[in-house]
């Protein structure tokens, strides 16, 4: 015979805690309301997020969507249990996925999971979200939190973004009058950014170094510190820079794949790149990684930024112009190569001098 009240099963017996979920939405109200702008009230609860586009100031816009997540960068900000940071991450790697097509972020969505939430853990993820929004200016006006036993050992936990944006039409980028002998400017990274992890988190293991060590590479910071140094978010320099010079014709955002795979993509098929290696201030992290790691330079700009989180093409008359308006908003503007013939089957990026590692 059955024990009475031992067949009265609960959402919380099966691991999912609904009151630790309504703890975690009222944590994060404040967070989420700092990101308001025009568009979007900065309110959530919510079936779905409303957008004004009219509010917003466009009248004739194209959208733009993006998605991403931050990779196994995670995994060191679940080691060091340092969660401030990785929102910033999730929001930079969607919204300058936006920017580098012309489009201003309007609105944010994440999608956080976990195997068991803590409601102060995934107050402090949405906090650097909305901090990552309000640096993009754009609005988060919704997410889910899921919380799934079983499907995330320990700690463990996901991050997904997605963002719109919209362009008035005819204001895309890239432009279609790109041609050989136009300058490609290089705008620093902060670091290793959000791609490369599992090859940053193999050469950690080989260094034998622990989260809490000092960083070899970072004086005053230990070493899952330094790593987690949040992506740069280019947004609002490249939207003035778009806006107030009318001059930029390309942009990429140098995520996973480097130099090689990304500045194609922004290129026609009869032009490439050719980049001057020795231009590039690399950041000590990168000369760690190398050498630590033994990684060849060709791995290395295949994996990693190296020091260039994001590349735009110019005419070569026009590129004072645009640097003295990259400059005015904090950002250092390298001058890193030119537009070149790419003859059929030919490399999209050719490489001049060396990385100083």
């Amino acid at each position: 015979m059955t024990e009475t009240g031992k067949n009265g099963l609960t959402y919380s017996d099966a691991g999912v805690d609904i009151d630790a979920g309504n703890l975690m939405v009222e944590k994060i109200k404040p967070a989420v309301r700092s990101t308001r702008r025009p568009g979007a009230d900065g309110e959530i609860g919510g079936f779905g997020g409303l957008f004004d586009l009219r509010a917003a100031g466009f009248t004739d816009p194209v959208l733009v969507a993006a998605n991403d997540g931050v990779g196994t960068k995670l995994k060191i900000a679940i080691d060091a249990d340092r969660h401030d940071t990785v929102g910033i991450d999730l929001v930079a790697m969607c919204v300058n996925d936006l920017v580098v097509q012309g489009a201003e972020p309007l609105f944010f969505l994440d999608y956080f999971a976990t195997g068991k939430l803590d409601p102060d853990q995934g107050a402090s993820i949405v906090q650097g979200i909305a901090k990552g929004c309000r640096q993009a200016g754009c609005a988060l006006i919704g997410g889910e939190t899921a919380e799934m036993p079983g499907m995330y050992a320990g700690g463990d936990y996901d991050l997904a973004g997605f963002a719109v944006g919209a362009a008035e039409r005819g204001q895309l980028l890239p432009v279609g009058d790109l041609a050989e002998g136009d300058a490609i400017l290089g705008l620093t990274s902060s670091g290793v950014h959000s791609n490369g992890f599992s090859l940053v988190r193999k050469i950690v293991s080989v260094s034998r170094l622990g989260w809490e060590d000092a960083a070899p590479f970072a004086e005053g910071k230990t070493l899952g510190e330094a790593l987690l140094t949040p992506t740069r978010i280019y947004v609002k320099p490249l939207l003035k820079a778009i806006r107030e010079t009318s001059a930029i014709k390309a942009l990429a955002h140098i995520t996973g794949g480097g130099f090689p795979e990304n500045i194609p993509r922004v290129l026609p098929k009869n032009l490439g790149a050719e980049i001057d290696l020795d231009s590039i201030p690399v950041p000590p992290v990168f000369s760690w990684l190398a050498k630590t790691g033994g990684v060849e330079e060709k791995e290395m700009l295949r994996t990693f930024n190296c020091g260039i989180g994001m590349i735009a093409v110019v005419a070569a008359d026009d590129v004072d112009q645009v640097t003295a308006v990259l400059a005015s908003e904090g950002e250092a503007v390298v001058p890193l190569g030119r537009v070149v013939a790419r003859e059929d089957g030919g490399a999209g990026t050719i490489y001049k001098g060396t990385l100083a590692l």
